[in-house]
């Protein structure tokens, strides 16, 4: 367990770590036999519906409360006929073999189930696609089976070595126009965006079929169904396709931690046994998400999550997940009212053995499928061990959320006067990580964009946006905002050990929360999109923050060695609010001062020439322009620092300012 050697504060809780690791090797050997963990999370190939070589079909439900089960759809006039009826295979297993004209591609279809006290319509569990009515907006499976299927040309993407610069975004809001957008017009309109703005990752959420929109896709119905509202699972495939041309990586948000509780288009009655997915008693039901809480105790229903994580990397090429609501999972509270003040919090008793298991054959199979997978862990309660190697003693996710940076920069902004920013309090802050487990560090994602919150931008200025965004038109609250919302990207990006997320339209400070249509708003999507206009309009000062972005991101990329070289204190002074940091040949200096510019301000650093790469309060991206960035900068000889090879660095750092310098090569 080397996560123990690593943390010796672990030592006394070695053998709940052993138990685990221990738990989840043992769970393996009972489901793979003799194959592989993949060999085994191949449900999907053998449920659901499927076209044979010869054009006859074979369809397949796991039931085993079902007393009987047919094929109903527009192929039978939706009604109950014995030529369509399943039959018992074993095991809970119910099968039908239909020849080539029973089915046609495009045909609408559902099950309609029999058990012991009554029966209902069910979509397939293991549906691959899902369709919603436009007049009665009922959903139903629907054939998927095209004459001529997108070919896919990238099967064995490998992403580019370096940080990821993830663009977290939504397909339904990423257009301008207030509608739901599609695959194609992310495809074509957004994803040329995201490729020059930068950034090498998307992570794509609400991919699931899910049937209420507003759930932000968190209320997952079919989870092996590509929501249909974007389009169909070809011209996802080919936005996947498009993405890889670019040399983007494309990771999906991955909903595992709970599924809706609806009974027609989901799991939470598929056959009259309402526990058949689910734990039973109190622990079904999640009450805050009021929703259904898998049990990951079963093996069935480790199959079945398996299975989708295979799925998703096999048939859409995605390159990876962000699993959403880890926490959740974790812990039989759903980490709600614990404290997590000591190491003790993790090894209570409290925790879903099941869950952690389930996660760690996860991202076992994961890196089976593709070793150049990428897996991330949204987890606020600090778990140890979560994005460690399995082999070491962890859970195996190749990043955690830093999910403690974006609560420590909403309660700064909140709390504090610009006057009582600590330099060193927020170097800790976004530095605060367990040195053996990456991170995704951001300054805010969707959670901060969402109704009842505001986006970083949105608490910096407010209102005013709507008043004095026009160039010409400023104001100090609006300047104090662009300045400080730059400053606080860059200290939050440079000081990755793993990768940086931003979510769609804050790069730019979107200006507008996320309200999805829904009846307190009269079904609008006003607030459910991106103003891609605002950020286009030069007579705006949207694009200021923007470019600021993308060069930030491309000064980042520019340092090869970003993340194998450690972040280095040069010198805080909490009373000047000044700090500085090295990275390697990078220095990046900070004066969050509101009020006094500094000149001749020294720092010991390696001698020799520096250069300014990038400077916040530069004119192309709404600042002041107050220093001549052209200027080279040579660190003073000072006799007491020869040994060390170390000189005064002496700059001119303008109030609320950041810039970012480099050590010339002789």
């Amino acid at each position: 367990m080397k996560i123990i050697d690593r943390d010796p504060w672990l030592k006394p809780y070695e053998a709940a770590i052993e138990g685990r690791h221990m738990h989840a090797l043992q769970k393996e050997a009972e489901l793979i036999g003799k194959g592989t963990l993949k060999d085994f999370a191949a449900g999907h190939q053998y449920f659901g519906l499927h076209r044979c070589a010869n054009g006859s079909w074979v369809f397949r439900e796991w039931a085993p409360n079902a007393t009987a089960i047919y094929l109903i759809g527009d192929f039978n006039g939706w009604q109950q006929q014995e030529d369509y009826r399943l039959s018992a295979i074993g095991n809970g297993v119910w099968e039908i073999k239909l020849g080539a004209d029973a089915l046609q591609h495009g045909q609408l279809y559902k099950m309609l189930v029999c058990w012991q006290e009554g029966q209902g319509e069910r979509i397939p569990a293991w549906a691959q696609r899902v369709v919603q009515d436009d007049n009665t907006k009922i959903f139903s499976a629907q054939v998927w089976a095209p004459e001529k299927p997108y070919k896919v040309r990238h099967k064995s993407f490998k992403r580019a070595a370096g940080p990821l610069f993830i663009y977290e975004c939504h397909i339904g809001m990423a257009q301008d126009a207030e509608k739901v957008g599609t695959y194609n017009e992310f495809r074509e309109k957004i994803l040329p965006r995201i490729k020059h703005a930068g950034y090498n990752c998307i992570q794509i959420m609400a991919i699931q079929e899910h049937p209420y929109y507003g759930s932000f896709g968190y209320h997952v119905s079919s989870f092996f169904a590509p929501s249909s509202r974007f389009g169909t699972p070809d011209e996802l495939k080919q936005l996947i396709d498009t993405a890889h041309d670019m040399g983007i990586t494309v990771i999906m948000d991955l909903v595992h931690s709970h599924a809706v509780k609806n009974e027609v288009e989901g799991l939470g009655n598929l056959a009259g046994d309402p526990d058949q997915f689910f734990y039973p008693g109190d622990r079904r039901n999640h009450n805050q998400w009021d929703s259904l809480c898998f049990d990951y105790g079963k093996n069935e229903v480790l199959h079945f999550l398996l299975s989708n994580c295979r799925y998703w990397l096999e048939e859409y090429h995605f390159d990876g997940f962000r699993f959403d609501g880890v926490t959740s999972m974790l812990y039989y509270s759903h980490g709600i009212g614990e404290d997590f003040l000591n190491y003790g919090a993790y090894f209570n008793g409290h925790q879903d053995d099941n869950a952690i298991c389930y996660l760690t054959l996860a991202n076992r199979l994961i890196h089976q499928v593709n070793p150049h997978a990428v897996s991330i862990a949204e987890e606020v309660s600090g778990m140890p061990g979560l994005a460690a190697k399995i082999e070491d003693g962890g859970y195996g996710f190749d990043y955690r959320m830093a999910m403690n940076i974006p609560d420590f920069w909403i309660k700064t902004i909140k709390e504090l006067k610009d006057e009582d920013w600590k330099p060193s309090s927020i170097l800790w802050e976004v530095t605060n990580r367990r040195s053996d487990e990456h991170t995704v560090s951001y300054l805010e994602s969707h959670d901060q964009a969402l109704v009842g919150d505001k986006t970083v931008i949105f608490r910096l200025i407010d209102a005013d946006m709507y008043w004095h965004f026009k160039k010409g038109d400023e104001n100090d609250v609006a300047n104090r905002g662009i300045a400080l919302h730059k400053m606080l990207r860059l200290i939050t990006s440079s000081t990755i050990n793993g990768a940086y997320l931003n979510f769609m339209g804050n790069e730019f400070g979107h200006p507008e929360w996320i309200d999805f249509p829904r009846e307190g708003n009269g079904w609008s999507h006003k607030y459910a999109r991106r103003q891609w206009n605002l950020v286009d309009n030069p007579e705006l000062l949207y694009h200021y923050l923007g470019d600021f972005d993308r060069d930030m991101l491309a000064t980042l990329r520019a340092n090869t060695h970003l993340l194998q070289t450690k972040v280095r204190e040069v010198w805080h002074n909490d009373g000047d609010q000044v700090l500085a940091y090295s990275r390697g040949k990078w220095v990046f200096v900070f004066n969050f001062n509101p009020t006094r510019s500094f000149e001749d301000y020294g720092f010991m650093v390696p001698e020799g020439k520096y250069k300014v790469v990038l400077n916040t309060d530069a004119k192309q991206y709404g600042g002041f322009g107050l220093c001549d960035d052209s200027v080279d900068h040579f660190t003073n000889h000072d006799p007491l620092l020869a040994r060390q090879h170390k000189g005064w660095l002496k700059l001119y750092i303008p109030a609320r300012s950041a810039q970012v310098l480099k050590l010339e090569e002789d």
